[in-house]
């Protein structure tokens, strides 16, 4: 599949109301301090196996921006699946349409000077660069973290069930994870805390002049 025969998939018109709802809004936020009515939208692309803490860094830095005035969206890959994606399953081509969408929804939040978060798994390669493509200032970070340390934090015991081979196209089991090649950064969460991750991130960003 070449995701550049195909910018935006059809969606549904659920996903269209939710998208034109979410434009209307997105300068009605709660007043942030002078110093931050210019800051700039941005996209930080938090990808990496289940478990791996993508969902848990997103929020942190979230709260950190925001405590300091800074507007913030976080699109968690399991939210929009479940809000805008409940016609898509788990094939590889159904999981490319739900990063078309997330990478849409990215792109309308970030040029519009909003700090957009998405955590999500986006395990090929081809769909992330189709997205750094689309969203202008796209910041790709792998949170990278073994696989055995992710099966023991997953209280959901869906590792265990895809080892036991009861799900299909599990991501890291049966089916591939394509590491980033070249990603801004790399977070190694089996090896620093949550809190030191987060850090991290935040830094980076601010030498990047995104903060």
């Amino acid at each position: 599949m070449h995701c550049t025969q195909k910018k935006f998939p059809s969606v549904t018109s659920e996903f269209l109301a939710f998208s034109a709802m979410l434009y209307a809004n997105i300068t009605r936020t709660v007043a942030i301090p002078i110093i931050n009515m210019k800051q700039t939208g941005f996209t930080l692309w938090l990808t990496g196996l289940p478990c791996s803490g993508k969902s848990t860094l997103a929020e942190l830095i979230s709260k950190t921006l925001s405590s300091g005035g800074f507007k913030v969206e976080v699109l968690d890959g399991d939210e929009v699946r479940r809000h805008l994606a409940g016609d898509l399953g788990y094939s590889k081509s159904e999981r490319d349409e739900n990063i078309r969408r997330i990478t849409y929804l990215a792109k309308l939040l970030s040029r519009n000077d909003i700090i957009t978060i998405v955590a999500a798994i986006s395990p090929y390669r081809e769909l992330r660069e189709a997205a750094r493509t689309e969203i202008t200032n796209f910041i790709e970070v792998y949170v990278k973290c073994d696989v055995s340390i992710c099966a023991r934090r997953d209280v959901k015991g869906l590792y265990a069930k895809a080892y036991r081979g009861e799900i299909d196209n599990f991501t890291g089991i049966s089916d591939p994870y394509e590491p980033p090649l070249t990603p801004e950064l790399i977070i190694e969460t089996d090896k620093f805390t949550e809190s030191e991750c987060s850090e991290l991130i935040i830094k980076t960003l601010t030498n990047m002049n995104y903060l």
